[in-house]
């Protein structure tokens, strides 16, 4: 594959998903550095992006939380454009940054929040009409807890009581805060798919670097609800563009572990 065929497959994929926001980036470093503005159209589009196990709302989930757990707010910026642009809805989105108040702490989801307003404000400036899409509705459940504990089981039927094992004796309120708050509050939220909820997850996670046994859990659960192995290697694949090549290289090795031990189960 000539570097001119990737050229010419990466541009056509960045007008697809990036549009004018991607334009701006790759111009803007024309002065400085042509060659980085090569390498993201070759590479990062041309190559990864053209990958086709995920659909592009897919990958733009794995950006858009990559990019949150690294408060890269003008590449977030970029890619809540994308997202749009790929179809999904504003209350996704919305969806998307609140999950990473779990993964990536309270302020970095009020800057990617905070951005987004940026972002509707000029697309609807230039005369974008983005889908709103199904909001939130409040379930029936009365517990937070007993809420949280039955989203925690559909992911797996065990880690409720792996919790209470490891941090009943140290830290009660932990566990009650993970169920309530982590999985009552947020995972329970109806209006988006739970496989967007995991691929937002690894990608948040394996970004972080520093949180090994929780990726290891969310490549098991994303598999236990449905997502396939060349799904989750191309979220771990599209982290070397957003990323870095360790962060892929260390949760493609946690891949590697979940599979082989679900085959030695199996």
């Amino acid at each position: 594959m000539t570097k001119s065929e990737r050229f010419v497959r990466g541009w056509d994929k960045l007008q697809q998903i990036d549009g004018e926001a991607g334009n701006k980036v790759i111009n803007g470093l024309k002065d400085i550095s042509p060659e980085l503005s090569r390498f993201i159209i070759e590479y990062s589009f041309g190559t990864v992006y053209s990958l086709t196990s995920l659909d592009n709302q897919s990958k733009e989930i794995v950006a858009l939380s990559s990019l949150i757990a690294q408060r890269a707010v003008p590449e977030i910026k970029v890619h809540l454009n994308a997202a749009l642009n790929t179809g999904l809805t504003i209350c996704q989105v919305k969806e998307i940054i609140l999950q990473m108040s779990v993964y990536a702490g309270f302020p970095k989801c009020i800057c990617g929040m905070n951005t987004l307003r940026e972002v509707l404000n000029e697309r609807q400036g230039q005369g974008i009409i983005d889908l709103e899409g199904m909001a939130y509705e409040q379930s029936d459940y009365k517990d937070r807890g007993q809420q949280g504990a039955q989203e925690l089981s559909l992911l797996d039927p065990i880690q409720e009581q792996i919790l209470r094992d490891n941090f009943e004796s140290i830290s009660p309120e932990l566990i009650l805060f993970t169920l309530e708050y982590a999985y009552g509050d947020i995972y329970a939220r109806n209006n988006l798919d739970k496989k967007y909820r995991q691929i937002a997850t690894i990608s948040a996670l394996a970004t972080l670097g520093n949180a090994v046994p929780q990726l290891k859990f969310h490549i098991q659960a994303a598999i236990n609800i449905g997502l396939n192995e060349n799904e989750i290697k191309e979220i771990i694949l599209l982290m070397t563009v957003y990323a870095g090549f360790p962060a892929t290289i260390n949760a493609m090795n946690i891949l590697k572990e979940v599979l082989s031990e679900r085959k030695i189960k199996a």
